[in-house]
């Protein structure tokens, strides 16, 4: 039916091109409308009710506190010609030109915590600048000061000079609901310079937990996935849920080789930027100054059929140094490591991720396969010797 009326009102249009249409109401009864002019006006009412919804809320209730970020990085890059300049005779003229800096700009999104100021960004943001610039809705710009930043877990902290700033609630990231809805907020491609405000996109939480593989030596265990765009200069702003409440921090997206968002994008959990905030808000860095005492290797294929495992997940312990935390809490060489915590090891990658996860002085539980049974040991991190 659909098909049908559109062609009837394609094929109106070219063959009633030439005529024109007029309508005529009855002078006579000026003062009452026709029905279906009262029926118009209804349905009308009842649309621009209906184009007030939880989102538009949210959107409204959230986007005073989200910012967009300016910074300038101060990069080291080697000279092209350099090695046509490395002699003695050059550098007498041009200098040493094997390495030289450069003044870089980037750009992407942060989100105020605190009436005074504080907000979170992503460490790739903002980590490494010289300068911070940034940008409220209002269009004031502030410095921004780095009060701390863990490249580790790619979230850094600022701070803004000032009072009664608008801000949002963090909800808690342990009670996501797989398919409610996901609203990010930023500053994609820069677009807040434009009108300083956030760009907002719409989409549902497609999962949780997914641990994906480093980038940088950042680690990204447990994230959450999302079909919200996300797209450049995205980095740092918030995921929030139709309450408001911001339940991760957008981070990255999948693009399988193109240029733009194909609808997996993924944040850090906001349990876990809030464990990290709190202790750059107090120490400026996370304390992970503790040694492990092992070595280990990804179970391949050949592992797998020696030690009969279904499946080539885990890492088995190759080496363990005397009087180290792996030898205090009986760990053996060949023991198949499967899950830390509530962390499961799917290889070398996997582990090193979950173990930066942990503090100084903390009691962890891990699950290991030996001689056919699984085994808990309990570990303490003690301080590097």
């Amino acid at each position: 039916m659909l098909t049908a009326a559109l062609l009837i009102s394609i094929t109106y249009i070219f063959t009633r091109e030439d005529e024109k249409i007029t309508f005529k109401q009855d002078e006579t009864n000026t003062n009452i409308k026709p029905a279906f002019i009262q029926d118009t006006d209804k349905a009308t009412d009842d649309i621009t009710g209906s184009r007030r919804n939880i989102i538009t809320e949210t959107v409204e209730k959230v986007s005073p506190a989200v910012v967009g970020i300016n910074v300038i990085e101060i990069q080291q890059y080697r000279d092209p010609l350099g090695s046509f300049f490395d002699d003695p005779f050059f550098r007498q003229f041009f200098g040493d030109r094997r390495s030289r800096t450069r003044e870089v700009k980037e750009l992407g999104s942060g989100y105020i915590i605190s009436p005074d100021g504080y907000i979170v960004t992503n460490d790739h943001v903002a980590g490494n600048a010289s300068r911070i610039t940034v940008t409220l809705t209002d269009g004031i710009s502030y410095d921004a000061e780095l009060i701390g930043s863990d490249p580790v877990s790619d979230i850094a902290l600022l701070k803004i000079d000032g009072d009664n700033f608008p801000y949002v609630e963090p909800g808690n990231s342990d009670e996501i609901i797989i398919g409610e809805w996901a609203i990010a907020l930023g500053n994609p491609f820069g677009l807040f310079e434009v009108n300083d405000k956030p760009t907002v996109t719409v989409g549902v939480i497609s999962a949780t937990g997914m641990n994906l593989e480093p980038i940088s030596d950042r680690y990204y265990l447990n994230m959450i996935q999302t079909d919200a765009a996300i797209n450049g200069g995205n980095s740092g702003g918030p995921l929030v849920n139709s309450l408001g409440e911001v339940i991760g921090m957008n981070t990255l997206i999948f693009t399988a080789g193109s240029q733009g968002n194909i609808g997996l994008s993924f944040a850090i959990p906001i349990n876990k930027v809030k464990s990290i905030i709190e202790e750059l808000k107090d120490q400026g860095k996370i304390d992970r100054n503790f040694e492990i005492g092992m070595r280990i290797q990804s179970i391949d294929e050949s592992i797998a059929k020696y030690y009969n495992l279904e499946r080539t997940k885990g890492v088995i312990i190759t080496k363990i140094y005397p009087g180290t935390p792996s030898d205090k809490a009986g760990l053996k060489v060949g023991d198949i490591i499967l899950k830390i915590n509530e962390f499961q090891i799917n290889n070398d990658n996997t582990i090193f991720g979950v173990f930066y996860e942990f503090r100084t002085g903390q009691e962890i539980d891990i699950v290991i396969f030996r001689d056919e049974d699984e085994l808990h040991k309990k570990m303490i991190l003690e301080p590097t010797r």
